[in-house]
């Protein structure tokens, strides 16, 4: 018993360590979108409006990118588990070609196709033209973020988080300057206003891309991995691996935050009120997730350590230790929740009505905050076990089958109150967490006995 507890033990310091420098880099990911926001707002309505709407479908994309790449963590840190580090390179060489090539592609398509669809989606022509100079400006930066994150999940999956944090700190002092540059005309550049905030954003995501691969290549502990020095042939084999267990997560990930934006919409027919609530307890909900997003990325890292060297009981420890994390801080956001709700709410507004209905969402908040933790640990956990076509259909399911049309009843037919209407998300995270504790458990057992 004593030797179980201090395995329990040491798997939870190393996801601290390693998840403690990812923590800074989500928050700080998360300051550059309130600084976005914040200083767009100094211009007027239509600008700010113009940067939330246009952000919406640069991180749409962004996020169906970002989760095909989340494949090379779970590769790389299983090779570095295994020590086959001269593999390394190769992998994330591979990375790099596809980051380029997804990031052109979102580029290309992504200029050419944004007027049509802020067209298609009944964008309120007085913003719309602004909406549209400020996604071409931003996606800009679309090659040179994907570059970025395949550099960062490299590092990330030998262990190596603190050149992330580092990275991100400073692209969001780069984001602010540039911002204060570009929109507001300072230092002899013109006044761009929103479209000068999309390029000050593309920028930032080049400057973020050289920075991390200028680390990694003057770092004695990276630079050995060889990423730059040895360019090698292209192997479509390692391509096709990244795409194949990449997609699913890709997928699976854009099935969570797309629930969360068809209840956003849903609610939004409901009233100004309704949806000013709404915004409120989601921006505090989505605060807390960075944590336990940070930590769950710690805990793939680490499992597929454990696994790649051939420690499957550790590797299973490792993951039950992260979902628990991931759990635990949630239960205190929760609880600070149900304890200062009207402190949280009151920082936000003091429209009663608003304040009534943001408060009843908060309860609801609490309730599935456990839940959330539970199934994104779970999820991180299946990924160093490269298995992430499961967990695609249970969150397919979960969400989309299950939780969406529980709040479209709830919203359009039935035309429940607000806090009605968020049950959908205690339904569907639930009902993920459950199902994606069920598979970690059978699959790591599995991985035990095997052995």
């Amino acid at each position: 018993m004593p030797a179980q507890t201090e395995h329990w033990r040491s798997q939870s310091r190393s996801i601290l360590r390693l998840g403690g420098p990812l923590i800074v880099n989500y928050l700080a990911v998360a300051g550059m979108g309130l600084a976005d926001t914040l200083m767009a707002g100094r211009l007027g309505a239509s600008s700010l409006a113009a940067v939330a709407v246009g952000n919406s479908v640069w991180m749409l994309n962004f996020t169906a990118c970002l989760g095909v790449l989340m494949a090379i963590s779970p590769i790389i840190s299983r090779l570095w588990g295994a020590g086959e580090h001269h593999k390394i390179g190769r992998y994330t060489r591979h990375g790099m070609y596809l980051g380029i090539a997804l990031g052109i592609a979102v580029l290309l398509v992504g200029r050419s196709a944004v007027h049509v669809l802020l067209e298609a989606m009944s964008i309120d022509p007085g913003f719309r033209d602004i909406t549209v100079d400020y996604t071409r400006a931003v996606l800009f930066g679309a090659p040179g973020i994907f570059i970025f994150l395949a550099l960062r999940f490299t590092t990330e999956g030998v262990g190596y988080t603190r050149p992330i944090m580092f990275t991100s700190v400073f692209s969001l002092i780069c984001n602010v300057v540039l911002n204060y540059i570009l929109m507001f005309g300072h230092f002899g550049a013109p006044a761009m206003g929103a479209e000068g905030c999309g390029y000050a954003s593309a920028i930032t995501m080049w400057i973020v891309a050289i920075a991390l691969g200028t680390y990694i290549t003057l770092s004695p502990r990276l630079k050995k991995l060889e990423i730059f020095t040895r360019l090698g042939q292209f192997r479509p084999k390692l391509f096709r691996e990244i795409i194949v267990l990449g997609v699913p997560i890709s997928i699976t990930i854009t099935a969570e935050a797309g629930l969360f934006s068809a209840v956003s919409i849903l609610v939004g027919t409901r009233g100004a009120e309704i949806t000013a609530a709404h915004q409120i307890a989601l921006s505090y909900a989505s605060s807390m997730f960075m944590v336990p997003l940070a930590l769950s990325s710690a805990t793939t890292v680490q499992v597929g350590h454990m696994l790649g060297a051939g420690r499957p009981v550790q590797a299973r420890i490792a993951g039950y230790a992260g979902i628990g994390m991931c759990a635990a801080f949630m239960a205190v956001s929760a609880i600070v929740l149900l304890v200062f709700r009207d402190v949280i709410v009151t920082l936000y507004t003091d429209d009663p009505v608003v304040t009534g209905i943001a408060m009843s969402l908060m309860l609801v908040a609490a309730i599935f905050q456990v839940a959330d933790g539970i199934q994104i640990g779970a999820a991180a956990s299946l990924r160093a076990y490269k298995d992430t076509a499961f967990p695609m259909v249970i969150n397919i399911f979960a969400y989309w089958i299950v939780a969406f049309p529980l709040g479209f009843l709830a919203a359009i037919t039935y035309r429940l109150p607000a806090n009605q209407i968020w049950a959908a998300f205690i339904v569907g995270l639930g009902l993920a967490a459950i199902l994606l504790t069920w598979r970690f458990n059978r699959l790591s057992r599995a991985s035990v006995l095997a052995a």
